[in-house]
Protein backbone atom coordinates (compact mmCIF):
# COMPACT_ATOMS: atom_id res chain seq x y z
CA UNK A 1 0.00 0.00 0.00
CA UNK A 2 1.30 4.13 -0.96
CA UNK A 3 1.38 6.16 2.21
CA UNK A 4 3.80 8.14 1.37
CA UNK A 5 4.01 11.20 -1.39
CA UNK A 6 7.29 12.97 -1.65
CA UNK A 7 10.45 12.18 -1.89
CA UNK A 8 13.04 15.25 -0.10
CA UNK A 9 9.45 16.62 1.36
CA UNK A 10 7.54 13.92 2.32
CA UNK A 11 4.10 12.59 4.24
CA UNK A 12 3.09 9.54 5.43
CA UNK A 13 -0.18 9.01 6.53
CA UNK A 14 -1.78 6.61 8.65
CA UNK A 15 -5.25 6.12 10.50
CA UNK A 16 -9.09 4.39 9.62
CA UNK A 17 -11.77 6.50 9.31
CA UNK A 18 -13.31 4.79 12.87
CA UNK A 19 -10.25 3.96 14.28
CA UNK A 20 -8.65 5.67 17.42
CA UNK A 21 -6.86 8.36 15.31
CA UNK A 22 -5.20 9.07 12.20
CA UNK A 23 -2.17 11.30 11.53
CA UNK A 24 1.22 11.56 9.74
CA UNK A 25 4.40 11.68 9.88
CA UNK A 26 6.52 14.59 7.89
CA UNK A 27 10.37 14.31 6.81
CA UNK A 28 12.12 16.42 5.29
CA UNK A 29 10.80 19.65 6.44
CA UNK A 30 13.60 22.31 6.89
CA UNK A 31 14.96 23.13 10.96
CA UNK A 32 14.60 26.60 12.08
CA UNK A 33 11.06 27.36 10.72
CA UNK A 34 8.86 28.89 13.12
CA UNK A 35 5.56 26.90 12.34
CA UNK A 36 2.59 29.31 12.76
CA UNK A 37 -0.38 26.81 14.53
CA UNK A 38 -2.97 29.04 13.92
CA UNK A 39 -2.96 28.71 10.28
CA UNK A 40 -2.88 24.91 10.82
CA UNK A 41 -5.80 25.41 12.98
CA UNK A 42 -7.83 27.77 10.03
CA UNK A 43 -7.19 25.33 7.24
CA UNK A 44 -8.36 22.18 9.71
CA UNK A 45 -11.51 24.67 9.88
CA UNK A 46 -11.86 24.86 6.67
CA UNK A 47 -11.91 21.05 5.68
CA UNK A 48 -14.69 20.86 8.55
CA UNK A 49 -17.15 23.52 6.87
CA UNK A 50 -20.93 21.87 6.69
CA UNK A 51 -18.98 18.63 7.05
CA UNK A 52 -21.88 15.89 8.41
CA UNK A 53 -19.18 14.74 11.21
CA UNK A 54 -18.40 16.70 13.97
CA UNK A 55 -14.69 16.28 15.05
CA UNK A 56 -12.59 18.88 16.96
CA UNK A 57 -9.71 18.07 14.69
CA UNK A 58 -7.36 18.81 17.68
CA UNK A 59 -3.93 17.98 16.59
CA UNK A 60 -1.19 16.72 19.00
CA UNK A 61 2.62 17.37 17.55
CA UNK A 62 4.36 14.46 18.94
CA UNK A 63 8.30 15.33 17.56
CA UNK A 64 10.33 17.42 15.69
CA UNK A 65 9.31 21.00 17.15
CA UNK A 66 10.38 22.62 20.13
CA UNK A 67 9.16 26.28 21.18
CA UNK A 68 7.20 26.03 17.78
CA UNK A 69 10.38 25.45 15.96
CA UNK A 70 10.75 23.03 13.71
CA UNK A 71 14.07 20.57 14.39
CA UNK A 72 14.80 19.16 11.25
CA UNK A 73 13.82 16.14 12.27
CA UNK A 74 10.97 13.83 11.50
CA UNK A 75 7.73 15.75 12.96
CA UNK A 76 5.10 13.34 13.75
CA UNK A 77 1.32 14.52 14.54
CA UNK A 78 -1.68 12.89 15.65
CA UNK A 79 -5.56 13.63 15.70
CA UNK A 80 -7.62 11.60 17.56
CA UNK A 81 -10.85 10.63 16.23
CA UNK A 82 -13.80 11.44 18.75
CA UNK A 83 -17.38 11.59 16.50
CA UNK A 84 -17.41 7.76 15.97
CA UNK A 85 -20.15 5.70 15.18
CA UNK A 86 -18.82 2.60 13.77
CA UNK A 87 -21.80 0.56 14.74
CA UNK A 88 -23.40 2.31 12.14
CA UNK A 89 -21.94 0.47 9.77
CA UNK A 90 -22.93 -3.35 10.72
CA UNK A 91 -24.80 -3.65 7.62
CA UNK A 92 -22.26 -3.49 5.18
CA UNK A 93 -19.66 -5.76 7.15
CA UNK A 94 -20.40 -8.79 4.52
CA UNK A 95 -21.55 -6.43 1.00
CA UNK A 96 -19.94 -4.12 -0.81
CA UNK A 97 -22.03 -0.41 -1.63
CA UNK A 98 -22.35 0.72 -5.22
CA UNK A 99 -19.66 3.21 -6.19
CA UNK A 100 -17.54 2.93 -3.51
CA UNK A 101 -14.00 0.81 -2.83
CA UNK A 102 -15.82 -1.85 -1.13
CA UNK A 103 -15.15 -4.56 -3.54
CA UNK A 104 -11.96 -3.49 -5.04
CA UNK A 105 -10.16 -3.22 -1.40
CA UNK A 106 -11.47 -6.76 -0.23
CA UNK A 107 -9.73 -7.97 -3.70
CA UNK A 108 -6.73 -6.20 -3.66
CA UNK A 109 -5.71 -7.14 0.58
CA UNK A 110 -8.43 -9.58 1.53
CA UNK A 111 -9.74 -7.92 3.91
CA UNK A 112 -10.65 -4.57 4.30
CA UNK A 113 -12.16 -1.61 7.27
CA UNK A 114 -15.39 -1.62 6.48
CA UNK A 115 -16.72 1.13 9.50
CA UNK A 116 -16.96 4.26 6.96
CA UNK A 117 -14.47 2.99 4.61
CA UNK A 118 -11.84 2.11 6.72
CA UNK A 119 -8.60 3.60 5.16
CA UNK A 120 -10.44 4.70 2.27
CA UNK A 121 -12.22 6.79 3.69
CA UNK A 122 -12.24 10.99 3.50
CA UNK A 123 -11.37 11.14 6.96
CA UNK A 124 -7.77 10.44 6.09
CA UNK A 125 -7.43 13.87 4.33
CA UNK A 126 -7.29 15.78 7.51
CA UNK A 127 -3.73 14.59 7.96
CA UNK A 128 -2.73 15.86 4.37
CA UNK A 129 -4.43 19.27 5.07
CA UNK A 130 -2.13 19.68 8.66
CA UNK A 131 1.09 18.60 6.82
CA UNK A 132 0.31 21.06 3.99
CA UNK A 133 -0.55 23.84 6.07
CA UNK A 134 3.23 22.93 7.13
CA UNK A 135 4.44 22.89 3.57
CA UNK A 136 2.43 26.40 2.86
CA UNK A 137 5.17 27.52 5.70
CA UNK A 138 8.14 25.76 3.99
CA UNK A 139 7.59 27.59 0.27
CA UNK A 140 6.31 31.39 1.30
CA UNK A 141 6.02 33.09 -0.20
CA UNK A 142 4.59 31.45 -3.18
CA UNK A 143 0.85 31.73 -2.71
CA UNK A 144 -1.83 28.86 -3.62
CA UNK A 145 -5.33 29.48 -3.44
CA UNK A 146 -8.20 26.67 -4.70
CA UNK A 147 -12.23 27.68 -4.18
CA UNK A 148 -15.01 26.18 -5.63
CA UNK A 149 -15.29 26.86 -9.51
CA UNK A 150 -18.74 25.08 -10.16
CA UNK A 151 -21.45 23.09 -8.40
CA UNK A 152 -23.31 19.87 -9.61
CA UNK A 153 -26.95 19.85 -9.98
CA UNK A 154 -28.67 20.11 -7.04
CA UNK A 155 -31.69 17.80 -6.65
CA UNK A 156 -33.98 16.82 -3.56
CA UNK A 157 -32.32 13.59 -1.50
CA UNK A 158 -29.86 13.19 -3.65
CA UNK A 159 -26.22 14.64 -3.80
CA UNK A 160 -23.40 16.15 -6.23
CA UNK A 161 -20.32 16.87 -7.03
CA UNK A 162 -18.06 20.11 -8.48
CA UNK A 163 -15.29 21.73 -9.65
CA UNK A 164 -12.38 23.06 -7.51
CA UNK A 165 -9.85 25.69 -9.30
CA UNK A 166 -6.68 26.47 -7.96
CA UNK A 167 -4.33 29.11 -8.70
CA UNK A 168 -0.53 29.07 -7.37
CA UNK A 169 0.86 32.43 -7.27
CA UNK A 170 4.93 33.49 -7.08
CA UNK A 171 6.19 29.95 -7.94
CA UNK A 172 9.59 31.10 -10.42
CA UNK A 173 10.91 29.49 -13.58
CA UNK A 174 12.05 26.77 -13.54
CA UNK A 175 10.47 24.56 -10.68
CA UNK A 176 10.15 20.91 -12.30
CA UNK A 177 11.62 17.47 -13.13
CA UNK A 178 11.10 16.19 -16.97
CA UNK A 179 10.95 13.54 -18.03
CA UNK A 180 8.66 11.47 -15.37
CA UNK A 181 8.91 14.06 -12.55
CA UNK A 182 7.19 16.75 -14.63
CA UNK A 183 5.80 20.11 -12.14
CA UNK A 184 1.66 19.15 -14.26
CA UNK A 185 2.58 15.98 -13.80
CA UNK A 186 3.03 15.74 -10.31
CA UNK A 187 0.44 17.67 -9.36
CA UNK A 188 -2.02 15.74 -11.33
CA UNK A 189 -1.05 12.53 -9.97
CA UNK A 190 -1.72 14.41 -6.32
CA UNK A 191 -4.89 15.73 -7.21
CA UNK A 192 -5.95 12.40 -8.09
CA UNK A 193 -4.92 11.06 -4.88
CA UNK A 194 -7.95 12.42 -3.55
CA UNK A 195 -10.95 10.78 -2.45
CA UNK A 196 -13.82 11.65 -4.85
CA UNK A 197 -11.36 13.09 -8.11
CA UNK A 198 -12.38 12.24 -11.09
CA UNK A 199 -10.78 14.72 -13.27
CA UNK A 200 -7.68 17.17 -14.41
CA UNK A 201 -6.94 19.78 -16.17
CA UNK A 202 -4.25 22.31 -16.67
CA UNK A 203 -4.86 25.70 -18.06
CA UNK A 204 -7.12 25.69 -20.60
CA UNK A 205 -7.49 22.12 -20.32
CA UNK A 206 -9.84 20.45 -22.79
CA UNK A 207 -10.50 23.33 -24.60
CA UNK A 208 -7.04 23.57 -25.73
CA UNK A 209 -7.88 20.47 -27.99
CA UNK A 210 -10.77 22.50 -29.68
CA UNK A 211 -8.56 25.35 -29.93
CA UNK A 212 -6.20 26.17 -33.29
CA UNK A 213 -2.52 25.90 -32.51
CA UNK A 214 -2.77 30.13 -33.61
CA UNK A 215 -5.04 30.55 -30.31
CA UNK A 216 -3.81 28.34 -27.97
CA UNK A 217 0.04 29.38 -28.00
CA UNK A 218 1.02 31.89 -25.36
CA UNK A 219 2.96 34.40 -26.97
CA UNK A 220 5.86 36.67 -25.47
CA UNK A 221 5.41 39.44 -24.52
CA UNK A 222 9.01 40.28 -25.64
CA UNK A 223 9.45 43.88 -24.91
CA UNK A 224 8.92 43.09 -20.82
CA UNK A 225 11.85 40.14 -20.96
CA UNK A 226 15.29 41.02 -19.05
CA UNK A 227 18.37 41.11 -20.79
CA UNK A 228 20.24 37.48 -21.60
CA UNK A 229 21.72 36.17 -18.63
CA UNK A 230 18.80 38.01 -15.96
CA UNK A 231 15.85 35.85 -15.09
CA UNK A 232 12.27 36.74 -16.73
CA UNK A 233 10.56 39.84 -15.57
CA UNK A 234 8.34 38.00 -12.31
CA UNK A 235 4.80 37.66 -14.00
CA UNK A 236 3.40 38.41 -10.16
CA UNK A 237 4.19 42.07 -10.73
CA UNK A 238 3.13 44.15 -13.38
CA UNK A 239 5.35 42.18 -16.13
CA UNK A 240 3.79 39.14 -17.06
CA UNK A 241 6.15 36.87 -19.10
CA UNK A 242 2.83 35.99 -21.61
CA UNK A 243 -0.09 37.45 -23.09
CA UNK A 244 -2.51 34.35 -22.10
CA UNK A 245 -1.89 31.68 -20.07
CA UNK A 246 -3.35 28.72 -21.77
CA UNK A 247 -0.38 26.37 -20.73
CA UNK A 248 -1.58 26.92 -16.96
CA UNK A 249 2.28 28.01 -15.93
CA UNK A 250 3.94 24.95 -17.01
CA UNK A 251 5.76 24.37 -20.21
CA UNK A 252 7.57 21.62 -21.10
CA UNK A 253 6.57 20.29 -17.42
CA UNK A 254 8.78 22.70 -15.86
CA UNK A 255 7.10 26.48 -14.32
CA UNK A 256 7.84 29.27 -16.59
CA UNK A 257 7.10 32.42 -14.34
CA UNK A 258 3.40 32.45 -14.80
CA UNK A 259 0.89 31.81 -12.10
CA UNK A 260 0.21 27.85 -12.42
CA UNK A 261 -3.48 27.11 -12.88
CA UNK A 262 -5.55 24.09 -12.50
CA UNK A 263 -8.89 22.48 -12.43
CA UNK A 264 -9.75 19.36 -10.65
CA UNK A 265 -13.12 17.57 -11.14
CA UNK A 266 -15.10 15.84 -8.13
CA UNK A 267 -17.98 13.24 -8.97
CA UNK A 268 -21.23 13.06 -6.55
CA UNK A 269 -21.42 11.21 -3.10
CA UNK A 270 -21.89 8.07 -3.79
CA UNK A 271 -23.05 7.22 -0.78
CA UNK A 272 -26.92 8.02 -1.51
CA UNK A 273 -29.66 8.56 1.14
CA UNK A 274 -31.99 5.52 1.56
CA UNK A 275 -31.73 2.08 0.16
CA UNK A 276 -29.29 1.04 -2.00
CA UNK A 277 -28.88 -2.06 -3.61
CA UNK A 278 -25.31 -3.60 -2.62
CA UNK A 279 -23.32 -6.48 -3.90
CA UNK A 280 -22.95 -9.49 -1.20
CA UNK A 281 -19.65 -11.44 -0.24
CA UNK A 282 -21.76 -14.56 -1.92
CA UNK A 283 -22.57 -12.22 -5.39
CA UNK A 284 -26.01 -11.51 -4.58
CA UNK A 285 -27.59 -8.09 -4.61
CA UNK A 286 -29.58 -7.12 -1.28
CA UNK A 287 -31.00 -3.56 -0.42
CA UNK A 288 -29.41 -2.17 2.77
CA UNK A 289 -29.61 1.39 4.34
CA UNK A 290 -26.16 2.70 4.47
CA UNK A 291 -25.86 4.29 8.10
CA UNK A 292 -23.41 6.89 9.31
CA UNK A 293 -23.16 10.30 8.51
CA UNK A 294 -22.58 11.65 5.10
CA UNK A 295 -22.22 14.92 3.19
CA UNK A 296 -24.50 15.95 0.61
CA UNK A 297 -22.14 17.91 -1.02
CA UNK A 298 -18.06 17.77 -0.53
CA UNK A 299 -16.97 19.93 -3.03
CA UNK A 300 -17.28 22.78 -0.27
CA UNK A 301 -14.91 21.05 2.15
CA UNK A 302 -12.18 20.41 -1.03
CA UNK A 303 -10.60 23.14 -1.85
CA UNK A 304 -8.22 23.28 1.39
CA UNK A 305 -7.48 19.84 0.40
CA UNK A 306 -6.41 20.50 -3.14
CA UNK A 307 -4.11 23.60 -1.50
CA UNK A 308 -2.56 21.26 0.59
CA UNK A 309 -1.82 18.75 -1.92
CA UNK A 310 -0.39 21.42 -3.79
CA UNK A 311 2.07 22.53 -0.95
CA UNK A 312 3.22 19.46 -0.04
CA UNK A 313 3.93 18.94 -4.52
CA UNK A 314 5.94 21.99 -4.30
CA UNK A 315 7.62 21.87 -1.19
CA UNK A 316 8.95 18.79 -2.65
CA UNK A 317 10.83 20.45 -5.80
CA UNK A 318 11.63 23.42 -3.45
CA UNK A 319 13.18 22.33 0.23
Amino acid sequence: MSNTIGSRFKLTTYGESHGLAVGGIIDGCPSNLSIDFEAVRADLARRRQGAARQEEDAVEWLSGIKDGITLGTPIAFSIKNKDTHPEDYEALKDCYRPGHGDYTWQQKFGIRDHRGGGRASARETVARVVAGAVAKQVIAPVEIHAEVAELGPEAEGDTRGGIVSCRISGLPAGVGDPVFGKLNARLAHAMMCIPSAIGFEMGSGFAAARMKGSEYVDRWIGERLKVKGERYADATGTSPLTSTNHCGGVQGGISNGMPVEFRVAFHPVVTLPGEVECLTESGELRMVTVGGRHDRCHVLRTPVIVEAMAALVLADFLV
